[in-house]
C-alpha cells in the first residue's frame, strides 16, 4: 500500500520538476536578473532545464509502464537526474567575486522533486507473478 503512495508521489514530483524549470531559481542583484532552468545571462550557466525536462518526462513515462525493465531503467534515469540536479544546485548557489546570489524557492523545488522521484524509483509499485512449481 505504501508503494502506491510513493508511485503517485513520483508522478507528482515529475510534474513539479517540470514546473520548477520555468520559475526563477536564483536572483543575481549585480546584473539585476533572475535565472531559470532555461535562461541565464549570456547563457553562462547553460540550460539545465532541458536535461531535467527530459529526465522528468522519461521518468513519468517509466513510472506508468508496469514492467520490470521499465522500473530498472527508471532507477537509472532518476539517479542521473539526481546527480545532475545536485551539480546544478551547486552551480546556482555558488558565490563568485565575493557575491552570492539569492536563491529562489523553485531551486529547492527542483532539488526536492528529483530526490522524491529517486525515492519513488527505488520502491516501485510492481506486482510480480510467482511461478507455480509442479507438485
Amino acid at each position: 500500500m505504501g508503494a502506491t503512495y510513493l508511485h503517485r508521489a513520483g508522478l507528482l514530483a515529475c510534474i513539479a520538476l517540470i514546473a520548477s524549470c520555468f520559475f526563477p531559481w536564483a536572483y543575481f542583484a549585480d546584473i539585476q536578473q533572475s535565472f531559470t532552468g532555461f535562461y541565464s545571462y549570456q547563457n553562462q550557466y547553460g540550460k539545465p532545464g532541458k536535461f531535467l525536462l527530459l529526465v522528468a518526462v522519461t521518468a513519468f513515462v517509466l513510472f506508468l509502464v508496469p514492467k520490470v525493465w521499465a522500473k530498472r531503467t527508471n532507477l537509472f534515469v532518476c539517479a542521473l537526474g539526481v546527480g545532475y540536479a545536485i551539480k546544478t544546485y551547486i552551480l546556482f548557489v555558488s558565490c563568485y567575486k565575493a557575491y552570492c546570489p539569492e536563491q529562489k524557492p523553485a531551486l529547492y523545488t527542483m532539488l526536492l522533486s528529483i530526490i522524491l522521484m529517486m525515492v519513488a524509483a527505488v520502491f516501485p509499485d510492481l506486482k510480480l507473478n510467482e511461478e507455480k512449481k509442479p507438485d
